[in-house]
């Protein structure tokens, strides 16, 4: 029975977990923390498992991980929604709708009254939209406890608020095979790696009821609204080339509440709960990777779809740690080759 030391108890490194805990090896998982929470990405995400929308700007390659990704997330976790995805502009950025509609796949047209049906609290506010009837949505602050404990039972072991310095990263592990999904932090070994920073809102509103996420396209920041329970809202999310993670900035959270009270006004008297910013770990082409360097696998650059990427991506390095060698073709150009001998 192999055994696997993980670095990194977000989602990425619990994905990973998962998978390697299903084939019967001894897994350990090394956390900074006390475990996922608001230290990470994963906390701050919006839990939108959307790969059509996301098509809009991201490779074909993340809408394939995304479809695949859905089926894991399905059978982890009961705030699992497939309820889908509504994608709505005001009368000025229609042509903006258009062209979200011309760059995805799988959605159809709905006019004022089939936006009624979907969400009868947007009754009257828009003419037209787009329905995307097989995305889904979680809270990630139920999906990461439950995974945890579901790891637990699996006999996946975890040390928490271990900080492992570079001098010790650099020491080869115990164990035999090391995984890094450090996220950012692990920039000291990943040259390329940046952060792409996101800020969001956490609102509550007894007067505003939503089935499922809602975007809504906007000039600069494309709003996406997603509903959790007890008349919570999530409501996301900057994309700033900046690795600051101290806190948001005055115009991004102006623009959010902006766009919120564009949806629809009665969220301009709605709680603001939490102010979230996080950086997100990302590659020159914003796509994850998979790279292998002597006795330690790295896997990073999830980008804006830790989510939605992460446990397909997770899977395939399983198989390459194991040597199953099952990953199809295309999927070759995102693993990268052996780099023991420097740095990327």
């Amino acid at each position: 029975m192999p055994s696997i030391e993980i670095i990194g108890s977000g989602i990425t490194g619990l994905s990973c977990a998962a998978f390697f805990a299903e084939r019967n090896c001894d897994v350990t998982v090394i956390s900074s923390s006390n475990g996922p929470d608001e230290s990470c990405c994963s906390w701050w995400a919006g839990g939108m498992l959307a790969p059509w929308c996301e098509m809009e700007s991201a490779e074909p390659l993340i809408g394939e991980l995304g479809l695949e990704t859905m089926k894991f997330w399905e059978k982890f976790t009961s705030s699992y929604q497939k309820k889908g995805t509504l994608v709505v502009a005001t009368p000025r950025d229609l042509p903006d709708l258009k062209r979200f509609g011309r760059r995805t796949e799988n959605w159809r047209q709905v006019k004022e009254d089939q936006i009624t049906a979907l969400e009868p609290d947007l009754a009257g506010r828009f003419t037209t939209g787009l329905y995307y009837p097989e995305e889904a949505h979680f809270d990630p602050r139920q999906v990461l406890p439950e995974l945890v404990s579901y790891l637990e039972s699996k006999g996946v072991k975890f040390q928490t608020n271990i900080s492992l310095s570079n001098q010790e990263l650099n020491v080869p592990s115990k164990a035999d095979h090391r995984i890094d999904c450090r996220g950012l932090a692990a920039q000291d070994h990943l040259n390329e790696l940046r952060g792409v920073k996101g800020e969001m809102l956490l609102i509550k509103s007894n007067e505003v009821k939503l089935s499922r996420p809602v975007r809504l396209l906007h000039p600069r920041i494309p709003l996406y609204i997603v509903p959790r329970d007890n008349g919570l809202f999530m409501v996301g999310a900057t994309m700033i080339e900046n690795e600051n993670r101290s806190g948001a900035t005055v115009r991004s959270v102006l623009e959010l509440l902006s766009a919120a009270y564009a949806l629809h006004p009665a969220l301009g008297e709605a709680e603001i709960i939490e102010i979230g910013v996080d950086a997100r770990p990302a590659f020159p082409d914003n796509l994850p990777r998979i790279l292998h360097k002597g006795k330690t696998t790295y896997l990073n650059g999830m980008y804006r779809h830790g989510y939605l990427a992460a446990p397909a991506m997770a899977k395939r390095l399983v198989e390459q740690v194991l040597g199953e060698n099952t990953a199809p073709d295309h999927f070759e150009q995102f693993c990268e080759p052996d780099l023991s001998t420097g740095n990327m």
